[in-house]
């Protein structure tokens, strides 16, 4: 009878570390949103991994549609395409940090959190000339020492409602998950990057975004940054 509460004490525990560590709702490691409000018909598209060299036919795609997204990208990837960042900022879409080097941060030591979350801000900074102000962890996995490091630098976690899973599945599949994941108020995330891949092949990604664009909008959707989805009023310019 002890030996059996033991393994259930186990677990248990075992249980509530995995969704302090992936849990979309989790605040247990650092505060982070994966929705926004309910109340107007306004979604958020993300887009993880770049900047790409295929980030740009992207842009066009969402200025056709008159969307506005935000983009979680690698400092390391900034450093060698800054000029796709600076584009991107221009059209009026949103940066966010997705960490200097795409590495996992779970088991990882708070110095090594740190230094991944400051060269990305600092990277981005040089392209963009303003530091972000939210961070998605790379493969949305938390660790002891991220809430510190999200304070210092002024960041707010986003997580996602949906993710595509476009770094493995068809352009049809990926379509299809996000289009079913349509609700106000969500978060919808998606990859113009492939990690550390360089120039990573996403026509799948592409082809997804350019059927999903016309649907989402002939529904009467909005499609915003995450700071507009979270506070319309003062969204980042």
């Amino acid at each position: 009878m002890i030996l059996e509460a033991g393994y259930a004490g186990v677990a248990a525990a075992a249980g509530f570390m995995a969704y302090a560590v992936r849990g979309r709702g989790a605040c247990v490691l650092a505060p982070s949103v994966w929705r926004g409000p309910r109340t107007k018909k306004r979604i958020a598209l993300t887009f993880d991994d770049g900047p790409s060299e295929s980030t740009g036919e992207l842009l066009d795609l969402l200025d056709t549609a008159g969307a506005r997204c935000t983009f979680f990208q690698i400092g390391r990837h900034v450093e060698r395409l800054g000029e796709i960042t600076a584009e991107a900022v221009r059209r009026g879409h949103e940066i966010g940090n997705h960490t200097y080097s795409h590495s996992p941060l779970y088991l990882r030591p708070r110095q090594f959190i740190e230094d991944e979350i400051a060269l990305c801000q600092d990277a981005i900074e040089r392209a963009a000339g303003s530091r972000p102000l939210l961070f998605r962890a790379p493969y949305g996995c938390r660790w002891f020492g991220l809430r510190e490091a999200q304070r210092r630098h002024g960041l707010m976690g986003v997580m996602w409602t949906a993710i595509g899973q476009d770094w493995r599945e068809d352009a049809s599949s990926v379509h299809r998950r996000m289009k079913s994941a349509a609700r106000p108020g969500a978060i919808l995330c998606l990859h113009d990057g492939r990690e550390l891949t360089p120039k990573p092949d996403i026509r799948d990604t592409i082809e997804a975004v350019r059927r999903l664009l016309p649907e989402l909008r002939g529904q009467g959707y909005d499609l915003v940054t995450v700071s507009d989805l979270l506070c319309p009023t003062s969204a980042a310019s």
